[in-house]
């Protein structure tokens, strides 16, 4: 039971909210134990708002989850938990994470917060079924949660981290529109309205340029003079490496082994992608911080 309600409330998506670190990382503060006290109340209250959307949409798409080969077996579409109980849990959320956030952190992290769930709400009633709007709405929330790491710990955020993080975001919400149009060609369901804004010739086009954006954007940022001054050092660019690894295994998993979906999923269970993540915080770390 305690499992079925951790997978409602989907604890495993908590992996993005570690987007809230980022400028701790990036500006010398993840070692400060004030900021990473504040950043760690930003990422539970957070990860609370979050869970309550992520309810939400269940609630709302239990008829087309149960036709769905995967979604099906999600707690809701299973019978496992009653629309009442999630209800609940979705409005427990909300209280829990906005009281905590009230409570324990700054008014700037409140707003954020709140701007992120009123989008969401707008993303879940409405623009999830705009195609390509739907996708930028996502980045946007990406992009909020570097804000909120950002607000949590007075770290200022550069033009670099938000470009770097929107464009990511967008790299990796195509992959995953991708994978529900080579669903609707394979079945012949449709599982969403977006995907009428979709084809996969489009949907390719847009990832090869996302990606390459991507890749372009952080090694513009590596060999940057700000960059340089900020960590002493001229090696930055060397980390690199890990970013082509981890875009190029991505590409490789959604278009030639068309085994995409979630990010997060495809990350639980892809070890070159860990291994390219884990590499490029060791590597960064090793030149900027040592």
């Amino acid at each position: 039971m305690l499992k079925d309600y951790l997978s409602l409330i989907r604890v495993k998506q908590y992996i993005k909210n570690l987007f809230i670190f980022l400028p701790a990382f990036f500006g010398f503060k993840l070692f400060d134990k004030d900021i990473f006290i504040n950043n760690i109340i930003a990422f539970i209250g957070f990860s609370l708002i979050a869970s309550s959307i992520y309810v939400l949409n269940d609630i709302l798409d239990y008829e087309k989850d149960k036709i769905h080969p995967t979604k099906k077996k999600r707690p809701i579409a299973s019978g496992k938990i009653s629309k009442r109980n999630a209800y609940f849990v979705m409005v427990t959320c909300i209280l829990l994470g906005f009281a905590f956030l009230f409570f324990f952190s700054n008014t700037q992290v409140v707003y954020f917060s709140l701007a992120y769930f009123v989008i969401n709400i707008l993303y879940v009633f409405w623009v999830k079924h705009i195609g390509i709007l739907d996708v930028f709405l996502i980045s946007l929330g990406y992009v909020i949660r570097v804000y909120i790491g950002g607000v949590a710990g007075d770290i200022p955020i550069t033009s670099w981290i938000i470009i770097m993080t929107f464009m990511l975001a967008l790299f990796l919400g195509f992959a995953k529109r991708r994978d529900d149009v080579v669903l609707m060609k394979t079945t012949g369901e449709k599982i969403r309205k977006s995907i009428d804004g979709y084809t996969l010739e489009f949907v390719d086009a847009v990832l090869f340029i996302s990606s390459a954006i991507t890749i372009i954007a952080y090694m513009m940022y590596t060999i940057s003079p700000q960059t340089i001054d900020k960590y002493d050092s001229q090696y930055v660019y060397v980390t690199a490496i890990f970013v082509l690894l981890g875009i190029f295994r991505y590409l490789q998993i959604t278009v030639a082994l068309k085994e995409s979906g979630s990010p997060t999923e495809v990350l639980y269970r892809d070890k070159i992608l860990q291994l390219s993540i884990l590499g490029w915080i060791i590597l960064f770390a090793l030149i900027a911080y040592f």
